[in-house]
C-alpha cells in the first residue's frame, strides 16, 4: 500500500499539472513542446512517445517514478489506438521504404491530448505503486560552446523497470551520451529510441551485453532507412551505461567515453573508437578505405571517428557494431563520468577526478554543480566542441568510502583488545545522546501539531539517510528556440518537492506566490527548533527547465542551519555569504550573473529567476 504522505504529493503534482496543461489541444493550437523531428514512421512511435511524455513532465519537475509510470500508460493507450488514419498518403517509388508515416505534430498533440485524459483518470484513482529502488544521484551540464549549433543529446532513466512495465528483474537505471555530427537528427533519433529497442531485445533478460550491442545496430539501421527517406547526412557517436542490480554494463561506438571511478581511482571501462587505433586502421583498410592525416587521424579524410550511428554514405567503413563490456559492482564505486569528446580531448580522467574531488571537499560532498565544474575545466582546457558531461554517483558522496575487508579485520582486532570500561563509556553516551534526541524529537512533533513528519515533508529525504530518489532532468529540454546552457542540477526526488507553495507561470518572468513565501516562514521556523537534522539538497533552477515549484522554501531553512553551523565570525561564513549563499537563497540569479561562470554560459537574457520580495527579511 502506497505511503499516505506520497500519495499525497502524486496527487497535489496531477492536479497542478491539470490546472497548467490548459487541455485538449485543438488543431491549429500551439503545443506545449515541439517536436524534434518532422516526420514519424510506425515504428518510431513508442520512443517519440516516451520521450515527449517524459519532456513534458519533467519540465513541471514532476517526481522521477511517477513520470515513467504516466508516460508508460501514455504510450500503451495510443499504441492500442489506430494511427492509421494519420498516416500520410505518399506514393512508394521503386525501392523505398514503404513504412507508414505520420506527421509528428499531429503524433504530440495526440501524445499531449492522452497524457491529459491519463492524468485525469489517474486524479480520480491512483493506480500506480511505487517499487523500491536504489538511488543515484546525478549532475548533468551540456553546453553549445562554440559551435554553431548543439548535436549533442543525452537521456537518463533512473526508474527503467517503470517506465517498460518490467516486473520480473533487479532495478535497472539506463544513462546515455550521443554526440552527432552533421546534424543532430542522428543523435536525437537515437536518444529517443536506443533504449526502446534495448528492451525489446530477446536477449535483453538474460544477456543485457548481447542486447544492448543488437540494440545499437538495430538503431544504426533504422536510421539510415530513416536518413533515405528524409534525405539526412548525419551520425552520432554514444556510449550507454546501464545498470542491473550490483553490476555495470556498457557499450559504446566512436568516441564519446565513460569511466568508473572507485576508491578514488578510475578504472578504465572502454577505449573509444577513432581511426589512429590499430584495429580500427586495420579494418577500414580491409575494407578498402584509407585513414588520412588531416588535422587529425580521419576515415577516408572525412570522419574523426570510426564507429558510428548513421553516416550513410560512409559505411561500411563506419560501421554500427558496438564494442561492450561487464563489470561487476562491489559498493566501493564512487561514480561514472559519461561525457563526449568535447570534454574528454581536453581533460584526461585523473584530471577529472581531481575536479570532482576538488569540489566535493570545498562544498561537503554536495554535487550541486559537480558537472558545470568539469564542463568549465574542458573550455579552460581550450575546447571549442560541444560539451555534454553526467556524473552518476553510485554511493553517496557525503559518507566515507567503505573499509576493505582488511581494514574491517584490523577494526575488529583492535575492537577486541579494547579496555571494556571505554567500550561501555562509549556505549552510555550514545545512549543518552539518542535519549536526548528523541526527547527533542517529541517536543518537535508536539509544537508542529502532533504530526510525525514523513519523507514528503523534506523533498524525498529519508531521516538520517541518503535521499530516496534524485537526479537532473532526464534529458535536455534543449531545442532551437530554447538556451544553449541546458541544466545545472533539477531535483527529482521519487515523493517530488515540498507543494506548499509553487511558481505561477507568467510571460516573461516568474513570480513567487504569497503561499509560498508563508511557507518559507513555517520552514524556517521548523529548522530553528530542531536540534539536528539531514541537511536538504541544495537544488539549482536549470537553465532549460521551468519547474512548477521551487525548492525556495528548503534552501531558506537551510541556509538558517548554515549560519547556526558557521557563525559570522568565521572566514567560510565571510567568504560564502556574498555569493554561494545569496544564490541559494534566490536573492541572485544561478549562472549568468555570476562572474565565475559569466564566461561558461551561453544562457538567454530573457530567462527569469525566482525572486524573493523586497520586504523580505532572512
Amino acid at each position: 500500500m502506497m505511503a499516505a504522505a506520497e500519495e499525497k504529493t502524486f496527487r497535489r503534482f496531477l492536479e497542478l499539472f491539470i490546472r497548467e496543461m490548459r487541455m485538449p489541444l485543438q488543431e491549429g493550437d500551439p503545443l506545449p513542446m515541439r517536436p524534434l523531428s518532422d516526420l514519424v514512421s510506425e515504428d518510431e512511435v513508442e520512443g517519440e512517445c516516451l520521450d515527449l511524455c517524459l519532456q513534458h513532465l519533467y519540465k513541471y519537475n514532476c517526481p522521477c517514478s511517477l513520470a515513467a509510470a504516466l508516460a508508460r500508460a501514455t504510450a500503451d493507450s495510443l499504441l492500442q489506438t489506430d494511427l492509421s488514419i494519420h498516416h500520410l498518403n505518399k506514393t512508394v517509388e521503386d525501392g523505398a521504404d514503404p513504412l507508414p508515416q505520420m506527421e509528428s505534430v499531429k503524433l504530440a498533440r495526440l501524445v499531449f491530448n492522452r497524457l491529459f485524459e491519463t492524468c485525469c483518470l489517474w486524479l480520480k484513482e491512483l493506480p500506480f505503486r511505487r517499487r523500491p529502488q536504489p538511488y543515484y544521484e546525478t549532475s548533468i551540464h551540456a553546453i553549445k560552446n562554440m559551435r554553431r549549433k548543439m548535436e549533442d543529446k543525452h537521456i537518463i532513466i533512473p526508474d527503467f523497470n517503470t517506465l517498460f512495465n518490467i516486473q520480473d528483474q533487479e532495478e535497472q537505471a539506463f544513462f546515455a551520451v550521443f554526440d552527432g555530427h552533421g546534424g543532430v537528427d542522428a543523435a536525437i533519433y537515437a536518444a529517443n529510441h536506443l533504449h526502446v529497442n534495448l528492451v525489446r531485445q530477446e536477449s535483453f533478460s538474460q544477456d543485457p551485453s548481447e542486447a544492448l550491442c543488437r540494440a545499437f545496430k538495430l538503431t544504426d539501421e533504422r536510421f539510415v532507412k530513416k536518413a533515405s527517406r528524409e534525405n539526412l547526412r548525419c551520425g552520432t557517436t554514444g556510449v550507454v551505461t546501464f545498470l542491473r542490480g550490483r553490476t555495470l554494463y556498457v557499450a559504446w561506438l566512436g568516441d564519446s567515453q565513460v569511466i568508473l571511478v572507485r576508491r578514488g581511482q578510475v578504472v578504465e571501462l572502454m577505449k573509444p573508437h577513432k581511426p589512429d587505433r590499430e584495429d580500427e586502421k586495420q579494418r577500414i583498410e580491409a575494407l578498402g578505405g584509407c585513414v588520412i592525416w588531416f588535422g587529425t587521424w580521419r576515415v577516408n579524410g572525412s570522419l574523426s571517428v570510426s564507429r558510428a550511428i548513421g553516416d550513410s554514405e560512409h559505411k561500411p567503413y563506419i560501421c554500427g557494431d558496438a564494442d561492450h563490456g561487464i563489470f561487476p559492482l562491489d559498493g566501493s564505486e564512487d561514480y561514472l563520468i559519461l561525457a563526449c569528446d568535447g570534454f574528454w580531448d581536453t581533460v584526461n580522467p585523473d584530471e577529472a577526478v581531481r575536479v570532482v574531488s576538488d569540489h566535493l571537499q570545498e562544498n561537503a560532498g554536495d554535487t550541486t554543480m559537480v558537472a558545470h565544474k568539469l564542463v568549465a575545466s574542458a573550455r579552460d582546457a581550450g575546447s571549442s566542441d560541444n560539451i555534454t558531461v553526467i556524473v552518476v554517483f553510485l554511493r553517496d558522496p557525503r559518507s566515507p568510502p567503505p573499509t576493505s575487508t582488511e581494514e574491517e579485520e584490523e577494526g575488529v582486532v583492535e575492537g577486541e583488545v579494547a579496555d571494556e570500561e571505554e567500550v561501555a563509556e562509549v556505549e552510555e553516551e550514545e545512549q543518552e545522546e539518542e535519549e536526548h534526541e528523541e526527547e527533542d524529537e517529541a517536543v518537535r512533533v508536539e509544537r508542529d501539531g502532533g504530526e510525525g513528519g514523513s519523507n514528503a515533508d523534506n523533498g524525498g529525504k529519508s531521516r538520517g539517510g541518503w535521499p530516496l530518489q534524485q537526479c537532473s532532468a532526464p534529458a535536455d529540454l534543449g531545442y532551437e528556440d530554447r538556451t544553449d546552457s541546458f541544466t545545472d542540477r533539477t531535483s527529482l526526488s521519487l515523493l517530488g518537492p515540498s507543494l506548499e507553495g509553487r511558481i505561477s507561470l507568467t510571460c516573461g518572468s516568474f513570480g513567487l506566490s504569497p503561499d509560498l513565501f508563508a511557507a518559507s516562514h513555517i520552514f524556517r521556523e521548523r529548522a530553528l527548533r530542531r536540534r539536528s537534522c539531514v541537511p536538504l539538497q541544495e537544488s539549482s533552477i536549470s537553465s532549460f527547465t521551468d519547474p512548477l515549484w521551487p525548492h525556495t522554501a528548503m534552501l531558506l531553512g537551510q541556509a538558517v542551519r548554515r549560519s547556526r553551523k558557521l557563525g559570522y565570525g568565521s572566514r567560510r561564513w565571510g567568504r560564502r555569504l556574498p555569493s554561494r549563499s545569496r544564490e541559494l537563497l534566490g536573492l541572485l540569479p544561478s549562472g549568468p550573473l555570476l562572474p565565475h561562470m559569466q564566461r561558461y554560459s551561453n544562457q538567454k537574457s530573457e530567462v527569469a529567476v525566482p525572486q524573493l520580495p523586497h520586504d523580505a527579511t532572512i
